[in-house]
């Protein structure tokens, strides 16, 4: 089953879910096989995790997954796990009693108790503290939540997916991520492609930021040149479907013209974040000798010594790109923009 076939798509949900899958496109053979395997995940309960790099739109997935669902009327709640504190994310998923915690005046419902009967998205799963980790996996297994500072479990009808641009694997590997909870969440995995490897849906995709940018900002939807549109399929895309978005916003608030060319288009240059294996191997043995040298030499605060050297050479390499950053080091971007506010790479404004 594919997209591009209106008769099937206008078969499984009403057009609120149409329109959702026309913002993906959906024409190249990779995404068409993820929309394929979305439609059979999509009527289950089952635990979803959405996989894929920043910007490649795990939350459009998440709601197209609602939308084919039989919980499309009810709530859909998405949930940014790396924007609160670890005291905070407790109280935002779960909910608290009055006087549970200092300014708890009032008692209120967490994210699980506003999503009820329908389906609640928790983005950037990687970022969740361990202790948290725990209680979510016990909210998984019992279906059922208790509020900070209550007695009393409250039972909760909702679907969970999950999402993350970090290696959720490796991150279980590290110890930084429960493998019993890893595996309650994968029960149903959509792994998104970059942009970069589903060249036939870019210009479908940018035709539809031109056609919607455009009547947010009020004017006529200009033509994209063959030529611009060669450009935008030579670039890598290493923000993936938002830095389109946004390299389209900006073609069409410089560019009064009724067509769009490819000078128009600020494309930012790409610096590749990693090296082959190959010549990394002997960079790493080196890395271990120097810190076995000073380890036997009895430095203190070694591990904030490296994490500065190591997030100061990933920031600079990559040219003061969070995204990049944070590939590079393997963790998220919120994280990783923590990280960099906290060795001044970053001031607390740039971080926003």
């Amino acid at each position: 089953m594919s997209v591009n076939r209106s008769s099937d798509r206008d078969r499984c949900a009403p057009d609120s879910a149409t329109a959702l899958a026309e913002e993906f496109a959906f024409v190249d053979v990779r995404s068409r096989l993820l929309f394929d395997r979305l439609l059979l995940i999509a009527p289950s309960d089952a635990t979803a995790l959405i996989s894929g790099e920043s910007g490649t739109g795990k939350e459009r997935v998440a709601r197209l997954v609602h939308a084919f669902s039989d919980r499309r009327d009810k709530p859909f709640v998405a949930v940014n796990c790396g924007a609160f504190s670890e005291t905070l994310i407790e109280s935002e998923l779960f909910g608290h009693e009055r006087g549970a915690f200092s300014g708890a005046t009032d008692a209120r419902a967490g994210w699980f108790e506003a999503a009820q009967g329908g389906t609640l998205l928790l983005d950037e799963i990687g970022d969740l503290a361990p202790r948290i980790q725990i209680k979510l996996l016990r909210v998984l297994q019992e279906r059922e939540i208790v509020r900070v500072g209550a007695r009393h479990p409250v039972r909760v009808d909702v679907r969970v997916i999950a999402a993350s641009n970090v290696d959720l694997p490796a991150a279980v590997r590290a110890g930084r991520f429960r493998e019993d909870l890893y595996y309650r969440l994968n029960v149903a995995p959509l792994n998104l492609p970059p942009l970069r490897e589903r060249l036939d849906d870019i210009a479908p995709l940018a035709r539809h930021f031109v056609d919607v940018l455009s009547r947010r900002l009020g004017i006529a939807a200009p033509d994209l040149t063959d030529d611009a549109l060669h450009r935008l399929r030579a670039h890598p895309w290493p923000g993936n479907i938002r830095e389109l978005e946004n390299v389209i916003h900006h073609a069409l608030l410089i560019n009064p013209k009724p067509r769009i060319e490819a000078a128009d288009l600020r494309l930012a240059v790409w610096v590749p974040p990693v090296t082959a294996q190959v010549e990394a191997a002997p960079c790493v043995d080196r890395l271990g000798e120097a810190i076995d040298a000073l380890v036997r030499a009895g430095t203190t605060g070694l591990l904030e010594q490296i994490e500065e050297r190591l997030y100061r050479s990933a920031y600079e390499h990559c040219r003061g790109n969070q995204v990049h950053t944070a590939r590079v080091i393997g963790l998220s971007r919120n994280v990783v923009r923590a990280k960099l506010v906290q060795f001044g790479l970053l001031t607390v404004a740039g971080a926003n």
